[in-house]
């Protein structure tokens, strides 16, 4: 018996097919929104079904186009953000229940966005870049019982997608819908018949055509939508369990793998270590990083899917956006793994690059190093350029800070201090600097509700001060200070007599302790890392205000070993239970920040 329309709440369950659950959710981007009128009931914004596939589990389950979502699995989602629905789906596994309401076919096939979702009185239609977005082939499919034709998606070489040509003519319709006053071009034409290879030839075209003109209009190539459309499902059974993915090595070497969709950051990057040779004990010292602007470049975690990443950043002209470089600030111990020709090489480049992004000052140096550079004198060029001021650091995006009133600040993490350069709103720097000695700050923490990292520094004469930083980098931020604090306590001793150090390690007669990440200590017989006795505050004449501290004593912990004694250390990457109570944190007075 055919399912009806239900003008009132109802509850569905649709199980997952191997195409799914069979349905596209839409509505506005953001939360809350006033209430309007649905069939005779008040309801604030819902997010509603956009789309079914014909025969899939949501249709099956008696799912109709246009249906309001009020509740995922039981959870109200009236006045919810589009992301926030979305994610209750995804989280459902295999089974999932939703309380619609239906409206009627006229109401639903109708031009028409009741929730007030993305109507713009005006768009601007005009700024438009060229991508390298292509359709070179197609491929036949036979699942289930029915044949049909995908056409397979390419951006800059990264194969997106492939998708039926019925899903064009959906893509087709719902920009129409969303981008009014758009002269949309046509897409090829429909044709009831077997379309010969010729024909199919001459559709890929006419589909390749209509990406190129539709995504050269920004608004359009970066909107929802369509990167929906660009991003790789199985509900055509098209999809492949294996796939290619490129990483940037050395002087912009492509290194292609082909691996899992969900195959971890740790696995990739073993594998691009092995396939360009990096010796086994240098590889903690590197790590996969995501490009995220021509200056600047956010660490990967081991557990995250570069895929995932790999494919959200198709609008970029760029082969891929990953990169493998040095996950490393110790200037003693960069040295020493320069033995490693590999090692040397990816370092040099790292270096290079740091250069020309200006995160270097050369001074005098800039033309004797340009000439090295050139001709390859990477041992030399390495060697001048580790004297030079801002080597090894990372350099982070301008960002707002409670430690500036006005304007925002660049932070920079170096192997000697943390520091917070004062700029504009639109990044232009000035000359006021804070300087942090490492043995000065006593916490970090981040707040994940806020974006903000946090820490605890100390000050003379008066209490322990917060500082807020907001940057969407918050937990690459703290990850930086986890590193700091793991390498500060590492014993350089180790590289000059490795054999007397594993031995050491061997015998068990190592006494090494690494501080919890975050923690404070407030033993003075205990190494402290980053946490110091003492405070002393300096303002220099070049407006850089130094918050000093003497040196914290050296532990015995062999940098090259991934052994530490969790008893005494805690586990890195962790928090302990003082730092996790962020809701504890003491609020920071505008009247105690430092001066920028």
């Amino acid at each position: 018996m055919p399912h009806k329309r239900i003008l009132e709440p109802h509850l569905v369950t649709i199980v997952k097919d191997e195409s799914g659950f069979g349905f596209n959710v839409r509505g506005q981007v953001g939360e809350g929104g006033n209430l309007k009128s649905l069939n005779g009931e008040l309801y604030a914004p819902l997010q509603h079904v956009s789309a079914l596939l014909p025969g899939g589990a949501a249709d099956k389950a008696g799912v109709y186009k246009g249906d309001r979502i009020i509740e995922v699995n039981g959870t109200p989602v009236e006045g919810a953000s589009h992301k926030q629905v979305v994610e209750l789906i995804k989280a459902s596994g295999d089974a999932l229940t939703l309380t619609v309401v239906s409206v009627t076919e006229e109401d639903a096939t109708r031009l028409d966005h009741p929730e007030g979702v993305y109507q713009p009185q005006y768009v601007d239609y005009s700024e438009k870049r060229s991508l390298p977005i292509t359709i070179p082939d197609y491929r036949h499919i036979h699942k289930n019982g029915e044949s049909f034709v995908v056409f397979n998606i390419y951006m800059a070489g990264r194969h997106l997608c492939s998708r039926r040509y019925r899903e064009f003519v959906d893509l087709h319709n719902s920009l129409k819908a969303d981008f009014i006053g758009f002269n949309f071009p046509k897409l090829p034409g429909k044709w009831p018949f077997s379309l010969s290879d010729q024909q199919l030839d001459s559709r890929r075209r006419g589909l390749e055509q209509y990406l190129e003109r539709v995504c050269a209009v920004k608004v359009i190539g970066e909107s929802e939508l369509m990167k929906e459309f660009l991003t790789e499902t199985d509900k055509t059974g098209a999809s492949t369990t294996c796939v290619d993915i490129k990483v940037l090595v050395l002087n912009d070497e492509v290194v292609t793998l082909t691996i899992r969709r969900n195959t971890t950051a740790m696995e990739i990057f073993n594998l691009v270590a092995q396939e360009i040779g990096l010796r086994p004990e240098n590889m903690k010292f590197f790590s996969l990083f995501e490009i995220i602007d021509q200056n600047f470049e956010r660490r990967i975690q081991p557990n995250e899917y570069p895929h995932t990443l790999y494919m959200s950043n198709y609008s970029t002209a760029a082969a891929t956006c990953i990169r493998l470089k040095r996950w490393l600030f110790n200037v003693d111990v960069d040295s020493f793994i320069c033995q490693d020709k590999v090692a040397e090489r990816i370092i040099f480049y790292d270096a290079v690059q740091s250069v020309n992004r200006s995160h270097i000052s050369l001074r005098e140096k800039s033309f004797h190093l340009k000439s090295l550079q050139d001709t390859l004198k990477v041992s030399e060029y390495l060697a001048i350029v580790r004297e030079c001021d801002g080597y090894g650091s990372i350099v982070f995006p301008h960002c707002p800070s409670d430690a500036k009133k006005d304007g925002h600040v660049v932070p920079i993490i170096t192997f000697q201090d943390f520091k917070l350069q004062s700029c504009s709103e639109d990044g232009t720097l000035d000359e006021q600097t804070i300087e942090f000695c490492w043995g000065s700050i006593s916490q970090f923490d981040f707040d994940e509700d806020e974006n903000a990292f946090l820490f605890q520094y100390k000050r003379t004469g008066k209490g322990d001060r917060w500082i807020r930083i907001h940057t969407p980098h918050f937990i690459y931020l703290y990850e930086c200070f986890e590193r700091i604090q793991e390498e500060h306590s590492w014993n350089l001793n180790v590289f000059k007599n490795p054999q007397e150090s594993t031995a050491k390690r061997s015998s068990g007669n190592s006494n090494s302790t690494i501080p919890a990440p975050g923690r404070q200590q407030n033993d003075s017989s205990d190494t402290q890392a980053l946490a110091p006795q003492k405070v002393d505050k300096d303002k220099s004449d070049s407006g850089t205000e130094t918050v000093d501290e003497s040196n914290p004593g050296t532990t015995d912990v062999d940098p090259t070993s991934s052994e530490t004694n969790s008893s005494d250390s805690g586990v890195p990457g962790t928090q302990n239970q003082e730092s996790a109570e962020r809701s504890d944190l003491p609020s920071t007075d505008s009247a105690d920040q430092p001066p920028l």
